[in-house]
């Protein structure tokens, strides 16, 4: 059983935000906000981050085991039950829904050639438009409007081959992104860079990196011209807690970075790590210092 292809919607909306710089206001485009949700039970519905008008995309995080035939979500104890009508509610307002695989922690990796296929397949018959018997869909028929790539362990191989097979079930109907650490290249990306499929790339200036607490711009612009074709968007964490030394204030944000970046022609935005520490700090609403 196939599930229907939803049209996607690429949110062309930004936002301005005024900064008191200098001694006078200025209005600065931040682009889109794109935020990661599935890290703290504490954060919130899925639902209730699309309806703060915050963010132009949601990225669900993570399908955290994956490549040796076994499969599992880690939404950090909420209900996937409920996720499903909050991804259709999403989408109903413009927002695009996103599914992370990988990220900090699980058990994952991609052996061979194989094993990528295997979890392409996956992937589109639990996810996206596809359905196969005796193949679980935890959210139900709600269609995922993409995949996004969080790899922070294990060897880059076989990742192009898994870009490949995406691609090969959704072709242009889907958006395939890349979570990458914030040194240029990410060695465990590369490859799957390397394949030209990848419309958006989230470069995290943050994470213990050498030289990422100080050189943001320069890590962004390195990566936005080694990858024009893609939408390139600036990650940052919304609280000191999370990365002290990497944290940006906003007027350190806009004055230091946004203001030489955003009208690069293949800037795309802020990606935000996560919504359970933006809503509470009020980061991309503008409360935090």
């Amino acid at each position: 059983m196939a599930f229907g292809r939803r049209s996607l919607f690429f949110p062309v909306g930004v936002a301005a935000i005024l900064l008191l710089a200098a001694g006078h206001a200025a209005a600065v485009n931040t682009g889109e906000t794109v935020v990661f949700w599935g890290r703290n039970k504490d954060e919130g519905s899925l639902r209730e981050a699309c309806d703060t008008g915050l963010y132009t995309s949601v990225i669900i995080s993570f399908l955290a085991v994956f490549g040796h035939g076994r499969y599992s979500l880690d939404l950090s104890g909420h209900d996937v039950s409920a996720v499903g009508a909050d991804i259709k509610h999403c989408q109903s307002k413009y927002i695009p829904v996103l599914l992370s695989i990988g990220g900090q922690g699980g058990d994952y990796s991609l052996p061979t050639n194989a094993s990528a296929a295997d979890v392409a397949d996956h992937l589109w018959d639990s996810f996206l438009g596809g359905g196969r018997a005796g193949v679980p869909r935890p959210f139900g028929d709600a269609v995922v409007d993409g995949v996004d790539l969080f790899i922070d362990q294990g060897g880059a191989e076989h990742y192009d081959e898994l870009a490949r097979q995406l691609f090969s079930h959704y072709k242009f109907e889907m958006l395939l992104t890349a979570t990458t650490r914030c040194s240029y290249p990410d060695h465990r990306l590369d490859m799957a860079l390397a394949t030209g499929l990848f419309t958006h790339i989230h470069v995290r200036v943050f994470g213990g990196d050498a030289g990422c607490t100080t050189h943001h711009r320069a890590s962004w612009e390195r990566w936005a011209a080694a990858y024009p074709g893609s939408l390139v968007y600036l990650g940052v964490v919304a609280s000191p807690e999370q990365d002290a030394n990497a944290y940006l204030p906003r007027k350190v944000l806009f004055s230091d970075v946004l203001s030489h970046i955003v009208e690069k022609p293949n800037y795309g935005g802020l990606m935000i790590w996560d919504r359970y520490y933006d809503k509470k700090t009020g980061y991309s609403a503008g409360k935090a210092l």
